[in-house]
């Protein structure tokens, strides 16, 4: 793990507007279903974007509302959201959203040169839902800000339709956020073997 740049709060560092947003984040959908990443470390500090979001509650309790709305309540499958999430992965190289969703991925049935072509920028897909969403995502992620065309844009509400559009471009937005919170602290992926293995993503 990086060095990070802000104390690891745990539930006895934690003020009455910590403490909801710190159980909200350990009781809600996240800690529910199977255990695939370490939420929390052996001390019961949250690892990645949710340490950072317990320092300012009061911004950090929309945005953890905001991630669980992408994560549990849209229309994309598990499929298409882990491409986009593992795509910024990749294009921001954050190495926690890479640890945590990867395993998601795996869930989600993304096999394993499915995951190393997102790793390497290099992911097709024959479902033409899949191949927009990584078109899409990609183009979302491109600092080269280049304006969208109509082409453009029928072409991904045509695979993709004009909620499944929306829900991604939110999507992207969000885990694009969530790695530069985690590239300005300082936070990376636990350690293998720390830690207790407590949610499903972030």
């Amino acid at each position: 793990m990086s060095a990070e740049r802000l104390p690891r709060l745990t539930r006895d560092d934690l003020d009455e507007e910590q403490l909801a947003l710190y159980r909200s984040i350990t009781a809600g959908p996240r800690a529910a279903g199977p255990q695939l990443f370490a939420l929390q470390d052996e001390q019961g500090a949250l690892n990645g974007p949710f340490g950072v979001m317990l320092h300012a509650p009061g911004l950090g309790g929309p945005l953890q509302e905001l991630g669980a709305a992408v994560r549990y309540r849209t229309g994309m499958s598990g499929r298409v959201r882990e491409i986009a999430i593992l795509a910024v992965a990749a294009a921001t190289g954050s190495s926690f959203e890479r640890y945590a969703h990867e395993r998601v991925g795996r869930a989600a049935g993304l096999t394993e040169p499915e995951l190393s072509a997102l790793r390497t920028g290099t992911f097709t897909s024959a479902d033409p839902a899949e191949a927009a969403a990584y078109t899409l995502s990609a183009r979302l992620l491109d600092d080269a800000h280049r304006p969208w065309a109509d082409a453009d844009y029928t072409a991904a509400e045509g695979a993709l339709g004009r909620a499944g559009v929306l829900e991604l471009t939110v999507l992207v937005g969000y885990y694009r956020t969530l790695a530069q919170l985690m590239d300005v602290f300082g936070v990376g992926a636990p350690e293998e073997g720390s830690g207790n293995e407590g949610g499903t993503a972030d």
